[in-house]
C-alpha cells in the first residue's frame, strides 16, 4: 500500500503543469502535497520541511531541474535524507536520460506520458524512497551506537568512520590476502588541502558538521567492501582489494577525486568548498609484498607531491630495502 502522508514537492514555472501534476496526486489520496513556481522556492519550502518525493520540470528560468538536483543532494547529505527525484521533460535527446541520471536524478518522465506514467511512477518512488530513509536511519542508529561501544578505539568519534588505528589493520589483512591469492591492495590517501584555511574562518562546530559531510560524501563515492577511515583530521583513507592489478589503477578512484572536489559541501555556515588531493599506493603481489609502514611512508610522499601538482596521482612502496 502506498503511504499517502509521503511529503511530495512538485516544481514547475508553468502554473498549469504543476495544477495537473498535484491534482493527479491528490485523486489518489496523496494528503502531503506542496506546490512551487520555481527552483528557489523550492528549496526553501525543503529547507522548512523535507520532501521524501521532488518532481521538478527539467526546464525552469533560473534554475533549471539539473541545478536544482544538485543542490537537494547537497541538502540530503546534511540531513543524512535521501529525497526521490523523478525530473518531467520535453527533451527528445538520446544522452538526456544518461545526463540526468549522472546528476543524481532517479527517474524521468516525458510530458507527453504525465497521464499514463505519473502515478505508477510515484508509486514506485513511494517504496523506494521510504526504504532508502529506513535505511539511512537505521545506519545513524548504528553509528550512535558505535560511539557508545567500548570498542571505540578503533573508531573516529566526530564522523563515526573507523580511525587510524582500524586502517593499519585492514590495510595489513589486505596486503595478506594479495600475497596469498593474488591481486593487488589499494591504499588511497585523502588530504584536505585547504583545512587550516578553513578552520581559520569557522567554528569548531562547523569544522565537525563539514568533517561529517565529508564522511557521508567519500561513504557514497566508494565501493561497498572498500573500508573508509578518518586517520587524521584533515586525511581520509580507503583501503581496497582487486582481484586484478590492471583494475587497481586512478580510474578506479576517479569518482572520488571528482565528487569531493566539484560539489561543495551544507553546512550550517552554508555551502563550503574543500580541496582535495588524492594519491593511489598500490601493492601488486607479483612484485612483492610491501610492510603497512611502506604503504604508509609511500602514500605520505605521494599526498605531498599531489599537493604541489594539484593532480590525483599514483605510487608504489620502494621495496628495494627488503630486497
Amino acid at each position: 500500500m502506498p503511504n499517502l502522508d509521503l511529503p511530495i514537492l512538485v516544481v514547475d514555472d508553468a502554473k498549469f503543469s504543476s495544477t495537473v501534476v498535484s491534482r493527479a496526486l491528490r485523486n489518489v489520496g496523496y494528503r502531503d502535497v506542496r506546490v512551487a513556481n520555481n527552483a528557489p522556492a523550492a528549496l526553501a519550502l525543503i529547507e522548512e520541511r523535507s520532501v521524501s518525493l521532488l518532481i521538478a520540470d527539467w526546464m525552469m528560468p533560473e534554475m533549471d531541474g539539473l541545478e536544482l538536483t544538485d543542490r537537494v543532494r547537497q541538502q540530503d547529505e546534511q540531513e543524512n535524507h535521501y529525497t526521490y527525484i523523478i525530473l518531467l521533460t520535453a527533451r527528445d535527446s538520446v544522452d538526456a536520460p544518461s545526463k540526468a541520471f549522472d546528476r543524481g536524478v532517479d527517474d524521468f518522465i516525458h510530458k507527453s506520458d504525465i497521464s499514463k506514467q505519473l502515478i505508477c511512477r510515484v508509486f514506485a518512488a513511494d517504496r523506494l524512497a521510504d526504504r532508502q530513509n529506513t535505511l539511512l536511519t537505521a545506519n545513524s542508529l548504528l553509528m550512535e551506537n558505535n560511539r557508545e561501544l567500548e570498542a571505540s578505539s578503533i573508531i573516529n568519534l566526530e564522523t563515526g568512520l573507523c580511525n587510524d588505528r582500524y586502517a593499519r589493520e585492514r590495510l595489513g589483512k589486505s596486503l595478506h590476502q594479495a600475497e596469498s591469492r593474488g591481486g593487488a591492495s589499494a591504499y588511497v590517501l585523502i588530504g584536505i588541502r585547504n583545512w587550516q584555511n578553513l578552520r581559520r574562518q569557522h567554528s569548531a562546530a562547523i569544522m565537525s558538521e563539514l568533517a561529517v559531510g565529508i564522511g557521508r560524501r567519500l561513504s557514497h563515492l566508494i565501493r561497498p567492501l572498500d573500508a573508509l577511515c578518518r586517520i587524521g583530521d584533515n586525511q581520509f583513507a580507503i583501503i581496497a582489494h582487486f582481484s586484478h592489478s590492471d583494475h587497481c589503477t586512478t580510474t578506479a578512484f576517479r569518482r572520488v577525486f571528482d565528487g569531493i572536489n566539484h560539489k561543495a559541501l551544507k553546512t550550517k555556515a552554508g555551502y563550503i568548498s574543500v580541496e582535495a588531493d588524492i594519491v593511489l599506493c598500490k601493492a601488486d603481489a607479483q612484485k612483492g609484498t610491501p610492510s603497512v609502514p611502506e604503504m604508509e611512508r609511500a602514500a605520505v610522499q605521494g599526498l605531498v607531491d599531489a599537493y604541489e601538482t594539484r593532480r590525483f596521482t599514483e605510487t608504489v612502496p620502494d621495496l628495494s630495502e627488503n630486497v
